[in-house]
C-alpha cells in the first residue's frame, strides 16, 4: 500500500500548514542522526499528525547486526527499553548491484568507522570509476523497525527499496550520505536528478524510508 509521491507531497505540505495538534503521542526514533529525525517527522506527520517522532538521546547499542533488520532491531529495542517509549529504528544504506549489494550495511562504514560521508562517497565513485551507465545500478533500501515495550509488546519489521543508479559526479546541496551520488529511477532522461538536488518534499514523498514507512502505517494503528 505505497502512496503516490504527488501524494505523498501533498499531505506533507497540507500537514505543515496546520497548527501543532493539542495532544500528541510521542514515538522516539533511535537515531542520533538529526537528519534522519527531521526526515521521519515528515514522513510521519503526512499519515499521522497525532505521533510525534522524538529524537533518541540514550546510549548507542552495539550494531553488531549483519543484516539491515538485524541492526534495526537491536536498535529499537535500545530505544525502547530506555525510554519506556514506542521505539522506530531505520537501518538504511545503498545496495550497488555491481558490488554484490555493498555497501549495504556498511553503508555509513565505507570509507572507515570516521561515518565521513563526503570519503564515502568519494570511494564508492573510485571504485565504479570505470563501470558504465548500464551496470551502475543501485537502490536505498530503508529497514524500519518499531518496537513497543510493555504489557502489550511487539517487534515488527517493514522495508522500502528506491531503485535508481549512481551518477558519476556528485551534484546537489540538499539531502545527506550518498544523496548527492543517487539518481532515482522514473525521471525524464537528459533531465535526471540527483537526490541531493530535490526539494526535501519530493525526496520525503519517494525515498526508501517513506515506502518503507507506507507499509508500517497500517502497524502504527496499535499505538
Amino acid at each position: 500500500m505505497t502512496a503516490h509521491p504527488h501524494e505523498m507531497a501533498d499531505a506533507v505540505a497540507d500537514v505543515a500548514a496546520e497548527p501543532e495538534a493539542a495532544e500528541l503521542r510521542q514515538i522516539v526514533l533511535a537515531t542520533h542522526n538529526a537528519h534522519k529525525v527531521e526526515e521521519f517527522q515528515a514522513i510521519v506527520a503526512a499519515t499521522r499528525p497525532d505521533l510525534q517522532v522524538i529524537a533518541y538521546h540514550g546510549p548507542e547499542p552495539v550494531e553488531d547486526g549483519v543484516t539491515f533488520v538485524e541492526n534495526a532491531l537491536i536498535k529499537a529495542r535500545a530505544a525502547a527499553a530506555h525510554t519506556g517509549l514506542p521505539a522506530l529504528a531505520d537501518d538504511s544504506g545503498i545496495c550497488v548491484d555491481v558490488l554484490g549489494g555493498a555497501p549495504g550495511v556498511f553503508s555509513a562504514y565505507w570509507a572507515g568507522h570516521a561515518k565521513d560521508a563526503a570519503a564515502n562517497v568519494s570511494l564508492l565513485l573510485d571504485q565504479l570509476s570505470d563501470i558504465g551507465d548500464p551496470h551502475r545500478t543501485a537502490q536505498f533500501v530503508s529497514t524500519i523497525a518499531l518496537v513497543v515495550p510493555g504489557d502489550a509488546s511487539s517487534e515488527s519489521v517493514v522495508e522500502g527499496r528506491w531503485p535508481g543508479r549512481l551518477a558519476h559526479t556528485p551534484a546537489g546541496e540538499g539531502g545527506f550520505g550518498y544523496d548527492p551520488i543517487f539518481l532515482p529511477d522514473g525521471q525524464e532522461p537528459g533531465s535526471e536528478r540527483t537526490v541531493a538536488e530535490m526539494s526535501a518534499a519530493e525526496k520525503n514523498a519517494q525515498s526508501h524510508r517513506a515506502r518503507a514507512f507506507a507499509e508500517l502505517t497500517p502497524l502504527l494503528e496499535q499505538l
